[in-house]
């Protein structure tokens, strides 16, 4: 059973789209909201409220204009201040219509906010105890609303998905905000993308024999150190979702080291040569096809590396990765993306034989990431359905899905780490699911 702790009401003018708690805070919890009356809020709430003692006295810090100036109305009724649990700090408006997705950074510093008006915006929040926020850049090169931003797990690299049907990147070179990649594939709108664990041995696929049948412990022991050594170079994937029902695997490509590069008769390296910022993306592959309609959200574990996906269709559904067998031959084919001017490999659908899981029906298609170019190219792997939940809020669409950590005392003894999928639905609920294994 869950307990209501908190609700927090006033400052936004329409309903709130959007949510996301920032990371890294010492002594109280802040929490980002985005708006369709096209604002984003910020509201803060001291750890200590609600404990007793000293830490329900503290002072009530009032609401701060920013850096642009916004009037806000905190509070209807300024007695009732020091009663309320969570105070709005500041509202920060700059964007022409509703915001749709917001995502703060790794380390906490830096907001990103994407809007209809087909914009993103990245904040910084100055920490200077007085609410300030400073706009650090505003990136309009995509087409059509920006339905999704997500940030890297380790570095400060901004992920965007729009109704354009692309994929972008962004980092900052030289004090410049720019776009380094665009990702073209889908024949939709691109509702979510999400990244991959930033630590390179965290989701490793698991055994190819886990369903039955024998591999050689070793073998599997070496695929393993080699998927490490290349997640370690390539660094953490994308996984996007959109509305041509497809889920697809996005992997960066590995550029030779400069230092294997002959740059002149000399083979000195040039020191005028400019660096070159855009980075190289492949379609590594395409996930079993299960929705029926329009998928609006996919999340990828940061702990057991499953993949869940939901959307139009009421339907939850859950994907493993796992070694492809050594003595299973994939076909595999290359396509050149000419628009977006990117290498994208794809791998034909399969047809796979029902086994014990009832969920691996005959005619399901798998889809197997062919090898990535270079010397050492990552021993190639499928991706299975493992669960799937038919209308799991009812006749209603699924607008999002997550996974957190299982806190209440229902978890099983000794697992600390025990993962659960929350979904919320068109029907007002909030649901939490528990994957059996």
């Amino acid at each position: 059973n869950f307990t209501l702790l908190s609700t927090i009401s006033g400052g936004h003018k329409r309903s709130v789209r959007s949510c996301a708690w920032k990371p890294l805070v010492k002594g109280e919890s802040v929490l980002a909201t985005g708006s369709f009356d096209a604002t984003v809020g910020i509201w803060r709430r001291w750890d200590g409220y609600g404990r007793g003692g000293d830490d329900d006295r503290m002072a009530v810090v009032e609401p701060g204009a920013g850096n642009n100036d916004a009037d806000v109305d905190a509070h209807s009724n300024n007695e009732e201040e020091d009663d309320e649990e969570w105070r709005f700090a500041v509202l920060l408006d700059g964007h022409d219509s509703e915001v749709k997705s917001l995502s703060w950074s790794p380390a906490g510093a830096l907001l990103a906010t994407c809007s209809r008006d087909k914009s993103i915006w990245i904040w910084e929040d100055l920490d200077d105890g007085d609410n300030n926020f400073e706009t650090v850049a505003v990136m309009q090169e995509h087409t059509g609303d920006v339905k999704w931003v997500s940030w890297h797990p380790t570095e400060e690299c901004l992920a965007s998905a729009s109704y354009d049907d692309t994929i972008r990147l962004w980092r900052e070179d030289i004090d410049d905000w720019g776009q380094v990649a665009c990702l073209r594939g889908h024949e939709g709108t691109v509702w979510c993308v999400e990244w991959e664990s930033g630590e390179a041995g965290c989701t490793v696929p698991v055994s190819a024999n886990v369903d039955g049948g024998e591999e050689d412990a070793d073998k599997t022991k070496t695929r393993r150190k080699q998927w490490i050594e290349r997640r370690t170079l390539a660094g953490p994937r994308l996984v996007s979702c959109s509305d041509d029902r497809t889920i697809r695997i996005w992997s960066k490509q590995i550029r030779p080291s400069t230092t294997d590069q002959n740059t002149g008769p000399s083979s000195m390296p040039s020191i005028i040569r400019p660096t070159d910022t855009n980075e190289k993306w492949l379609e590594q592959s395409q996930l079993p096809s299960r929705h029926d309609l329009s998928i609006y959200s996919v999340a990828w574990s940061k702990r057991s590396g499953l993949v869940a996906s939901t959307g139009a269709d009421g339907r939850i559904v859950v994907y493993q990765e796992r070694f492809v067998h050594a003595d299973k031959t994939a076909v595999e084919s290359t396509a050149i993306n000419a628009n977006a001017g990117i290498d994208t490999l794809s791998s034909p659908a399969d047809t796979i034989e029902k086994n014990d899981d009832d969920t691996q029906a005959k005619g399901q298609a798998q889809s197997r990431s062919p090898p990535e170019p270079g010397p050492a190219a990552t021993p190639r792997t499928e991706w299975h359905i493992l669960a799937v939940i038919d209308a799991a809020h009812g006749i209603y669409e699924i607008n999002h899905i997550c996974w957190a950590l299982r806190a209440d005392r229902g978890r099983k003894e000794g697992q600390e780490e025990e993962e659960v999928l929350i979904s919320t639905g068109d029907d007002g609920c909030v649901k939490v699911w528990k994957l059996e294994r």
